[in-house]
Formats: C-alpha cells, structure tokens, sequence
C-alpha cells in the first residue's frame, strides 16, 4: 500500500472555528516529527503547540466521497 502522511496545524478559535493550515504531506511520521520540530518553534505556531496534526492517507484514492452542504445562517439568529 502506498500511503502518505499529512500535517495540518488547527487554532481552535472560539470566534471564527478552526482556523486549519495545511503544512505538508510526508513519506513517513519520522518526517512529520521533523517537521514539527522545524515549526514547532515559528511565530503562531508556538503559541498552540499542540494544534499539529498528523494523518495517514493511501494514495490515489478518494477519501471524500459523500459531497457536502451548504449552510446559511440569517442574520437574525
């Protein structure tokens, strides 16, 4: 199986919601782990330390396959 590893960095914000910054896509979690201690350290990011996250992806494969809606909000709520 061919896979990679993606990094994101998520700021819970209370405001807005996530706030989600894709980083890079990696060929191991050895890799990821190097990158974080690259950032780990970089204005914004050491400010939510433990907003990094890692997941494992096959390639060539589509892993968002159910579509999405749109959901509006009135200003009166």
């Amino acid at each position: 199986m061919n896979t990679v590893f993606i990094l994101w960095h998520v700021r819970k914000d209370d405001e807005y919601g996530d706030d989600a910054k894709l980083i890079g896509a990696y060929s191991s979690k050895r890799e990821v782990r190097g990158a974080i201690e690259r950032l780990k350290d970089q204005p914004g990011f050491c400010d939510y330390p433990a907003g990094f996250e890692s997941s494992e992806y096959e390639i060539n494969k589509d892993h968002w396959t159910e579509g999405f809606v749109t959901v509006y909000y009135s200003e009166e709520e």
